[in-house]
């Protein structure tokens, strides 16, 4: 018997499935996915082969997720965020070619974000709602807009980090350090 919840009206084609998740109503998964631990996928939303998604992770309603795309463990993703795995489509294209997305550990995606093939959003990341992500994201970085620009940065726990110069320490008690354009945990 499967340790893991799939609603009546979901179709699941995999059974590479970690015990804890939940899949609801509405949701198609096709039989190469991979779905970790304690995942909870929302209604009405499409998970194609070789999508990865790791343990803790949370995919909201109407969200499809297409072949090359790797989420690691504790990542957000909002409703109808977009995901797309070519940057040149076309109907019937015998060139297709396939760029991965990547979403590191602990990022978050807000809600009606478009992620554009081949770009990777870094740890604990935050893709504010409705942004479209034309470059990488760097760890911690928040971005938001059209283009998705850097705004700031974000601690583990959410909140926002006001650098002092090249250190910063969170309310929560985080400390991190900022090298040239990049933050890095006071640990890493």
């Amino acid at each position: 018997m499967a340790d893991y919840f799939v609603h009546e009206k979901a179709l699941v084609e995999t059974e590479d499935i970690g015990s804890g998740s939940q899949i609801w109503a509405f949701v198609h998964v096709l039989p190469g996915a991979r779905i970790g631990r304690n995942a909870n996928i929302c209604d009405h939303c499409y998970i194609e082969n070789e999508v990865i998604i790791g343990d803790n992770v949370t995919i909201k309603n109407g969200v499809y997720l297409w072949e090359g795309l790797t989420i690691e463990d504790d990542v957000f993703i909002g409703p109808a965020a977009v995901f797309t795995n070519d940057l040149a489509p076309r109907s019937k294209n015998p060139g297709y070619e396939r760029l991965s997305v990547v979403l590191k550990r602990g990022c978050s995606v807000g809600a009606g974000a478009v992620i554009l093939a081949g770009r990777t959003i870094g740890r604990y990341a935050f893709v504010g709602a409705g942004a479209v992500v034309t470059r990488d994201v760097e760890d911690y970085t928040l971005v938001y807009g059209n283009p998705a620009r850097q705004q700031g940065f974000v601690c583990v726990c959410r909140k926002r980090l006001g650098f002092r110069g090249d250190s910063c320490v969170c309310s929560c008690g985080r400390t991190y350090e900022l090298r040239g354009s990049a933050v890095f945990a006071a640990e890493e």
